[in-house]
């Protein structure tokens, strides 16, 4: 029996709410808000919440440094030409802008999500939604083909869902409260618009953009293995500053004496009723101590060696360089007297995975474009976008100097001068364009003979005001 669009609604909003939990500790994580772990329950009991709100934080730095290496510029069809039309749509929805923000999303939750949209009379819109805001089903036994959407908000007291499926588009409402049921969308009635609508793309228009996808299991976040040496060092920190309060200058002892002590007085009589231990603090504040009895000495512990705590640290962070594939520079921020070949060398891993999520990131990007296809009334293009390819800068950072002697190199070898254009860093597809367009300018100049279009015109030579005198 098929499920019923109001079943079906109910049951990915439950799947929403279950995964909300984990997307909020993978944001808490990377905002630096991390609770104190592994200590024990007696260091716990003796700082109570002196370190409350405390985080050497690390969560950030991963995503990050990832982020910084995925930069989409453009499309390409089936043919390898550049797909102008949806670098435009690109455009008009500002992915251009948002992009990062989706796939820095992805990163840290384990993905994020894309719609694409067609509201009446408007242009095509592709806008990216939050993982605790939206989901995407598949169909059972195949990964790839999504069965059905959900899109959830707020908008004061009342909650919003719209259920996307391939055919039909179920708008939804329901009260805030506890309790509340969805029923069909009244917001639009009065302007003659109804609760549920078809869909004129004939497939679901949300797309998931997930990262480090496996076969058999939910994408996963970066963070996945950071957190547990994130709160390690965490603890490590808290016990060095308690250490260093109480451990990090040498402490005297006195030996072969009693220890001090001071009278306890009657207020009313004044007689001595009793004894209490001096306070140590006095003579911290004193500075002074008077040792009357015979045989007393004094002794000192040395100070305790915090290295090692700092080496522990250290060791935990060359941990999540080497299991996120993160160079150790960004990291430690240290760089000394290290070239350009054993820089590229460090970042090999980094660039790998950074390759890697173009691949699956690709994929998605792919489909939401073939999307704004479809919206756009142009099948065929929609068909050559999703046998094309995303254009993205290329992930390895390196100098001008190097980028110009590889292009040398490649130029010598035949490779034309669009492909090579395509290799400069940051350079995009529109920059691209208007370089050809220079280049034919100039082509035209040199076979029209004209060096004036070419060079501009020969500045005028100013008379002398005097002849030159005769030899």
């Amino acid at each position: 029996m098929a499920e019923s669009p109001l079943r079906l609604t109910e049951r990915l909003y439950g799947k929403l709410l279950r995964r909300r939990n984990m997307i909020k500790r993978w944001s808490s994580y990377y905002d630096g808000e991390h609770p104190l772990l592994f200590a024990s329950p007696e260091f716990s009991s003796r700082t109570g919440g002196l370190f409350d709100g405390f985080a050497d934080n690390w969560c950030s730095i991963v995503p990050n440094t990832t982020v910084e290496r995925l930069r989409p510029l453009g499309f390409r069809l089936e043919d390898g030409t550049l797909d102008k039309v949806a670098g435009k749509a690109w455009k008009l929805s500002h992915c251009d802008i948002e992009v990062g923000l989706a796939l820095k999303e992805a990163l840290i939750a384990g993905s994020s999500f894309a719609l694409v949209w067609k509201p009446d009379g408007t242009n095509t819109e592709i806008t990216f939604e939050h993982p605790s805001n939206a989901l995407v089903e598949y169909v059972p036994g195949r990964r790839r083909v999504r069965a059905a959407g959900l899109k959830v908000w707020r908008d004061g007291d009342i909650e919003l869902a719209t259920l996307f499926t391939p055919t039909t588009v179920y708008r939804w409402q329901r009260p805030t409260r506890q309790g509340g049921q969805w029923t069909g969308r009244s917001m639009g009635l009065s302007r003659g618009e109804p609760s549920h609508i078809p869909n004129p793309l004939g497939a679901v228009p949300l797309v998931e953009l997930p990262n480090q996808s496996r076969l058999e299991e939910r994408p996963q976040s970066e963070l996945r293995t950071v957190i547990p040496l994130q709160n390690t060092i965490n603890t490590l920190w808290t016990q060095l500053m308690t250490a260093s309060d109480e451990r990090a200058l040498p402490a005297r002892v006195v030996t072969g004496m009693d220890r001090p002590v001071r009278e306890i007085l009657d207020p009313d009589t004044g007689e001595v009723i009793g004894e209490e231990d001096e306070p140590i603090n006095k003579f911290r504040s004193d500075r002074l101590l008077w040792l009357e009895k015979e045989g007393a000495s004094i002794a000192e512990f040395s100070a305790a060696d915090l290295r090692q705590f700092l080496e522990v640290i250290s060791q935990a962070v060359e941990h999540i360089a080497a299991q996120t594939r993160t160079p150790a520079t960004y990291l430690t921020g240290k760089l000394v007297n290290v070239n350009g070949e054993t820089l590229s060398a460090s970042e090999s891993g980094l660039v790998t995975k950074a390759t890697e999520r173009q691949d699956h990131f690709g994929a998605g990007l792919r489909e939401v474009m073939r999307l704004e296809a479809l919206a756009a009334g142009e099948r065929g293009r929609a068909e050559s976008l999703a046998l094309g390819s995303v254009v993205w800068r290329d992930p390895q950072f390196r100098s001008d100097s190097q980028y110009a002697d590889a292009l040398v190199k490649l130029k010598s070898i035949g490779i034309p001068d669009e492909a090579l254009w395509e290799r400069v860093p940051g350079v995009t597809p529109d920059e691209i364009s208007r370089w050809k367009r220079m280049r034919d300018d100039q082509a035209a100049a040199v076979l029209g003979g004209s060096v004036t279009a070419l060079f501009g015109d020969k500045p005028d030579q100013a008379e002398p005001d005097e002849p030159p005198e005769a030899a």
